[in-house]
C-alpha cells in the first residue's frame, strides 16, 4: 500500500460525500425497510450506500480488507494490515423517522489501529474527519474535545434512563443529558466540544466506533471501553463491551464511577 494516512482520509472524505448524497436522496421518501436477525433496522439505502462504498473505497484501495455492517463478514480481512471499517448509515432509526441523527461513517484502520476516518451528516453538512498525529477537523476546521472537569452540569449524550438506575452505587449528579441514536454522531459532537461526554454500556461493534475513535483522540479526548481499556479494531470478534468517550479529565470521572459496575449492560435499553 503506497497511499499516506492523509491520502486515506481524502478517499474516506470523498466517499463519505459522494455516499451521503445518496442517502441523502432516499432521506424522508417512502423507504423499503425491515428488521435483521438482531432487531435492528435496515433499509434498501443501507444497502445501496453500502455497495457504493464498497467499490468507491476498495477501488482506490485495492489492498484493504473490509468490514462493514451491511456487509457478510469472512476472515479475509483478518489477514490485512489495512482495512476500512465502515457503517453505511449509522443511525438508520433516525434516517427512517426523518430526524438529522444519522452519518456516514468511515475508519481506515492499520494492524488493528484508526489511522485516518471521515464522520458526514449529509443533512447538517458536517464533516469531521482525523489523520493519526494531525489532528481533528470540522468541515476543514480544528476541533478540540472540552476542557470540562466536572459531571456536575457536564452536557452527556446518552440515556437519561441509564444514569438514574438503582444498581449505580453512587447517584450520578445533575446534568445536561441529551440522546442522539448514531453512536459515530455522538462521538463527532464530542471531539468538536458541542457535547462533553458519552456513554454507553452496551455492546458497540467495530463499525460503530472505529472513525469515531480516531476523530476524538486526534481532538484531545480520550476512549475506552467501561474499565478503562483502549477500544482494537480488525478483530475475529467485532463487538466492544462498552463506551466512553470525553475529555481526559471528564473521562478519569466517569470511568472512576462506572469500572466496578459488575454488569456492564445495567441498562437493557442503552443503544
Amino acid at each position: 500500500m503506497n497511499k499516506t494516512p492523509h491520502e486515506i482520509c481524502d478517499i474516506a472524505i470523498e466517499a463519505a460525500r459522494t455516499a451521503g448524497a445518496l442517502a441523502l436522496s432516499h432521506y424522508k421518501t417512502d423507504l423499503k425497510s425491515w428488521e435483521k436477525h438482531d432487531t435492528t433496522p435496515v433499509s434498501e439505502a443501507d444497502l445501496e450506500v453500502d455497495a457504493l462504498l464498497h467499490r468507491q473505497l476498495l477501488g482506490a484501495t485495492p489492498d484493504f480488507g473490509w468490514l462493514s455492517e451491511e456487509t457478510a463478514d469472512n476472515d479475509a480481512r483478518l489477514s490485512k494490515d489495512w482495512v476500512w471499517i465502515v457503517d453505511p448509515i449509522d443511525g438508520t432509526r433516525a434516517f427512517l423517522k426523518g430526524r438529522p441523527e444519522w452519518v456516514i461513517s468511515i475508519g481506515a484502520v492499520y494492524q488493528g489501529k484508526p489511522m485516518a476516518g471521515a464522520i458526514f451528516n449529509p443533512v447538517t453538512d458536517e464533516l469531521f474527519s482525523a489523520v493519526k498525529g494531525r489532528g481533528a477537523k470540522l468541515n476543514g476546521e480544528p476541533i478540540q474535545v472540552s476542557k470540562r472537569f466536572e459531571l456536575e452540569g457536564c452536557y452527556m449524550l446518552g440515556h437519561a434512563s441509564m444514569f438514574a438506575r438503582p444498581e449505580w452505587p453512587m447517584p450520578w449528579p445533575p446534568m445536561e443529558i441529551d440522546l442522539v441514536n448514531a453512536i459515530a454522531y455522538r462521538m463527532a459532537l464530542v471531539a468538536c466540544g458541542k457535547f462533553d461526554a458519552t456513554l454507553s454500556l452496551s455492546f458497540k461493534n467495530e463499525w460503530d466506533t472505529a472513525a469515531g475513535c480516531l476523530i476524538v483522540t486526534e481532538a484531545g479526548g480520550v476512549v475506552s471501553d467501561h474499565q478503562g481499556a483502549p477500544l482494537s479494531y480488525n478483530q475475529a470478534d467485532t463487538r466492544g463491551r462498552s463506551l466512553i468517550c470525553a475529555g481526559p479529565a471528564l473521562h478519569a470521572s466517569i470511568e472512576d464511577r462506572v469500572r466496578l459496575v459488575p454488569d456492564v449492560r445495567i441498562s437493557s435499553n442503552d443503544a
